[in-house]
C-alpha cells in the first residue's frame, strides 16, 4: 500500500503540465488562520526550514508540495546528471525543473520570488500554484497543499477584499471529496472561534474527512492544559487530534535546528501528557498522514479511475471533432465544400443524419410554409371582401352605361371578380419570402459535424454563405416574376366556360325566374351567356316589352324615392318622360333638374344627415342584381383562389427550392474551389488551433494517467 501515494505524485506530475483541474486528486490540504503554525507544521514534517517567513500573509500563493522517501539505493529518482546519487534530500520545482536544489535556503528564497512574479510585492495572493517537490531519506511519502493563512482585516497593501479572496481560494481546495482537511488550530486560543474549523466544517459537516492539528501547546496559560482537546471532547472530527510543539520566532531566530525541536517537543509531551505522549507529536503526526493519505488513495482509486477512462473518451471526442492539421489544402476544400452542399441538401429533403427535435427547419418548414402559413392566409381571404353591394350595384350601373338595365351585364362580374382576384398576389408573394428566408436559415442548420467544420475554417464559412445568399438573391427575382405570372394569368382570361363555373352559371336562370319583376326574362343569362334554342325569335318584341316595363319600374321607383307612393299616374308618366334623360342615383330630395347637372358625379348614396346611421334601401330588383354577380364571384373566386394555392408553392420549389439544390455544389466549386484561394480560405482560427493543442496534451496526461492507474495491483492497495 506504501506503492500508492507515489502513483498519487505522478499523477499530479501528469495533471501539472497541462495545469487541469478536471481531475480531483486525494491530497491533504493545510488550513489555518494566520499565524497559527501551519508553516511551522510542514517544516516539522519535512526537517527543513524552507517556507518563507515574516509577520503578516506569508503565503500568497498555494503551495503543492510532494514529499518523496527516497532512500540511498533508489535508482528511479537519483540520477549521476543531475548530481542526486549521494545527496540526503534536494527539491525540485515545476517551473524550472531543470534545475536541482540542494540548499534549502535557495528554495525559501524561489518560493519568494515566484511569487512576487505572479502576486506581486504588495502583499496581495494569487490562485496559482506552485509546485515543489521534496527527495528526502527522511521523510514519508506525502502530497500536501499549503494555502494562505485566513484573515479578517487588510493590513498595509492588502486590498480590501481580501478576506474574500483568500476564502474562496480556500474553498476551491477543501471542496474537493478527495481531499483531506488539516485544520491547524492554536491550544491557546477558544476552539470555538477557530476560524480553520467553521471553514472545515461549511464543506465537511461530518468531519469523515477532517484531522485537526493543536499546535502551541507549551504556550497554554499557566494551570490550563489540552486534555480534553486531545481526547476529542471539544473538536468533533472523526480522523482524530493531534498535538505538536512548535519553534518559536525566538527560536528560528536563534537557528534552533528542527531536529533538535523534536527532541524538545517529545520532552514536552512526556513531561506534561504522559498518557498522550505516544498519540501526538510530530512524527506521529506523519506517519499518521501517511497511514490516512494511503487509506483514503485506497477508497478513492476506483472513481478514480472511472473518471480518467471517461474523460479520456471526451477528450478524444474533442480531438476528433477538431480535426487534424491540413496537408493537403486543395483535397481539404473540396471534401468541405461536397460535405456542405450534401448537409444543405440534405436539410432540404429531410434525409440529415442529426435531425431537429426542438423546432421545424429545412424542408419541414418549407412545407409548413406552403401549406399551414400561405394555405391558411388564402383560406383567410373572403372572396367578397372590400366589396360591398353599393360597389356592385355602381359596377352594373356604370357598366350599362347611358342605357337602362334589362339585364345583369357580364362586363360588370369580370370587373369585380378581376379587382378580388388581384387580392391573392400579395400572400403569393409573401410566401415566395419566408421560403427565401428559411433557405437563408438552412446554413445554420447543417448539422453538427458541418457547423465544426466552419468554426475551423472561419474564412471558409464566410464565403460558403456569401455564396449561398448570392445564389438565392439572384433566383429571387425569376420565382418572384413567376408568382407575379400565375396571377397575371388568372386576371388575363376569366374563363366563364370553366367545367366548375358552368355548373354555377347553370343555377342562373332559375335565380333570374324566382326574382321579382324578371318574370319575363329569358332562361339566359348574363350578357353573352347561353341562350335556349329558338329564342331569337320575337327577340325584338319581348325587348320593347321588358324595356317599357322597365322604366315604368324605375318610374315607380323613383316616385317611391320621393316618398309618395300615392302618387297618380300623371306623376307616373312626367317622371318617365324624365327618365330618359335622367339618372335614378341622385336623391329625389333634390330637385329633378339637379340630376342632368354635370358638375357635381352621381353618387348611389343619398346625402344624408350625419348622425343618421340609415342608408337608401336597395329595390328588389337591385338585390337580386347583387346577389347573383355576388354568387358569381365567390365560385369564380374560388376556383382561382384552389389554383393559386396549387401552382404557387410549385412555381417556388422550381424557379427556387431545387434549382438552388441542383446548382449549389457547382456554384461553390466555381466561386470557391477554382478561384486558387485554398491557402487563405483554410487558415485556422486560432482559438480553434488553441483548442486542438490543449485537447491533444490533455489526452496524453489522460493516457498516461490511466497507464500509471492501470499498474496497481490488487495486492499493492491492502
Amino acid at each position: 500500500m506504501e506503492a500508492l501515494i507515489p502513483v498519487i505524485n505522478k499523477l499530479q506530475d501528469v495533471f501539472n503540465t497541462v495545469g487541469s483541474d478536471s481531475i480531483q486528486l486525494p491530497q491533504i490540504v493545510v488550513l489555518g488562520s494566520q499565524s497559527s503554525g501551519k508553516s511551522s507544521v510542514i517544516e516539522s514534517l519535512v526537517g527543513r526550514s524552507f517556507l518563507p517567513r515574516g509577520t503578516g500573509i506569508v503565503t500568497r500563493r498555494p503551495l503543492i508540495l510532494q514529499l518523496v522517501y527516497c532512500p540511498k539505493e533508489d535508482r528511479e529518482h537519483r540520477s549521476a546528471i543531475d548530481g542526486t546519487l549521494e545527496l540526503e534530500e534536494w527539491a525540485l520545482f515545476l517551473h524550472s525543473r531543470n534545475r536541482v536544489y540542494k540548499e534549502f535556503t535557495d528554495v525559501r528564497q524561489e518560493i519568494e520570488n515566484e511569487t512576487e512574479r505572479m502576486a506581486g510585492d504588495n502583499k496581495g495572493i494569487c490562485a496559482e500554484p506552485i509546485n515543489l517537490k521534496i527527495f528526502s531519506t527522511k521523510v514519508v511519502n506525502l502530497t500536501l497543499v499549503d494555502l494562505p493563512g485566513i484573515t479578517k482585516v487588510p493590513v498595509g497593501d492588502q486590498p480590501p477584499d481580501i478576506e474574500r479572496q483568500i476564502k474562496e481560494l480556500v474553498l476551491k481546495y477543501i471542496s474537493n471529496p478527495n481531499s483531506i482537511i488539516l485544520a491547524v488550530v492554536t491550544a491557546n486560543t477558544d476552539m470555538a472561534t477557530s476560524e480553520s474549523l467553521k471553514i472545515a466544517k461549511d464543506v465537511d459537516p461530518d468531519g469523515r474527512r477532517t484531522l485537526a492539528v493543536v499546535t502551541k501547546l507549551d504556550l497554554m496559560d499557566a494551570g490550563t492544559d489540552a486534555i480534553d482537546i486531545l481526547c476529542g471532547r471539544v473538536i468533533p472530527v472523526k480522523l482524530g487530534i493531534i498535538g505538536v510543539v512548535n519553534r518559536s520566532q525566538q527560536d528560528i531566530l536563534n537557528n534552533k535546528t528542527i531536529k533538535d525541536a523534536l527532541k524538545d517537543e517529545a520532552t514536552f509531551l512526556q513531561s506534561k501528557y504522559p498518557t498522550l505522549a505516544a498519540r501526538n507529536g510530530t512524527p506521529y503526526l506523519a506517519k499518521t498522514l501517511n497511514r490516512l493519505l494511503m487509506h483514503h488513495i485506497r477508497d478513492c482509486l476506483p472513481d478514480l479511475k472511472t473518471r480518467v477512462n471517461l474523460m479520456m473518451s471526451q477528450f478524444q471526442s474533442l480531438l476528433n471533432s477538431y480535426g487534424e492539421d491540413v496537408s493537403d489544402k486543395s483535397k481539404t476544400l473540396l471534401q468541405i465544400i461536397t460535405k456542405f452542399a450534401s448537409a444543405y441538401c440534405s436539410t432540404i429533403e429531410g434525409t440529415a443524419r442529426n435531425i431537429e427535435t426542438t423546432e421545424l427547419c429545412g424542408g419541414a418548414r418549407i412545407c409548413y410554409i406552403f401549406h399551414e402559413t400561405f394555405g391558411r392566409t388564402l383560406d383567410s381571404i373572403h372572396p367578397l371582401a372590400g366589396l360591398t353591394k353599393m360597389d356592385i350595384l355602381t359596377a352594373i350601373r356604370n357598366a350599362n352605361g347611358p342605357r337602362p338595365a334589362l339585364f345583369v351585364p357580364e362586363v360588370s362580374f369580370e370587373l369585380l371578380v378581376k379587382r378580388q382576384i388581384r387580392r391573392l398576389e400579395e400572400p403569393s408573394l409573401r410566401c415566395v419570402e419566408l421560403i427565401h428566408e428559411e433557405m437563408q436559415r438552412i446554413i445554420q442548420h447543417c448539422g453538427s459535424e458541418v457547423q465544426q467544420e466552419m468554426l475551423r475554417f472561419p474564412k471558409l464559412y464566410e464565403s460558403i454563405v456569401d455564396v449561398v445568399t448570392h445564389l438565392l438573391r439572384r433566383r429571387l427575382p425569376p420565382t418572384n416574376a413567376m408568382v407575379e405570372n400565375l396571377v397575371a394569368i388568372e386576371l388575363a382570361y376569366i374563363n366563364t366556360k370553366h367545367p366548375d363555373f358552368h355548373k354555377e352559371i347553370s343555377a342562373v336562370p332559375s335565380m333570374i325566374k324566382s326574382g321579382p319583376s324578371r318574370l319575363d326574362r329569358p332562361k339566359s343569362m348574363i350578357g353573352r351567356l347561353p341562350t335556349d334554342e329558338g329564342e331569337n325569335d320575337g327577340s325584338h318584341a319581348r325587348s320593347s316589352s321588358l324595356s317599357r316595363a322597365n322604366q315604368s319600374d324605375k318610374a315607380d321607383s323613383i316616385v317611391r324615392w320621393n316618398g309618395n307612393p300615392s302618387a297618380g299616374q300623371d306623376d307616373k308618366e312626367k317622371v318617365q318622360d324624365n327618365y330618359v334623360n335622367s339618372s335614378p342615383e341622385q336623391s329625389v330630395e333634390s330637385d329633378i333638374r339637379s340630376i342632368l347637372s354635370p358638375v357635381k358625379p352621381v353618387n348611389l348614396l343619398p346625402q344624408i344627415p350625419l348622425n343618421s346611421n340609415s342608408y337608401r334601401k336597395l329595390s328588389e330588383n337591385e338585390e337580386h342584381d347583387c346577389a347573383i354577380i355576388e354568387r358569381l364571384i365567390k365560385s369564380y373566386f374560388y376556383i382561382v383562389r384552389k389554383s393559386v394555392q396549387d401552382t404557387v408553392p410549385k412555381a417556388v420549389m422550381h424557379f427556387l427550392v431545387n434549382y438552388v439544390k441542383d446548382n449549389l455544389q457547382s456554384e461553390l466549386v466555381t466561386h470557391l474551389y477554382k478561384a486558387d484561394n485554398a491557402d487563405e480560405l483554410l487558415n485556422e482560427s486560432e482559438h480553434i488551433a488553441q483548442r486542438r493543442k490543449e485537447a491533444a496534451d490533455m489526452l496524453k496526461a489522460l493516457q498516461r494517467a490511466a497507464h500509471i492507474i492501470s499498474e496497481i495491483r490488487e495486492t499493492h492497495m491492502w
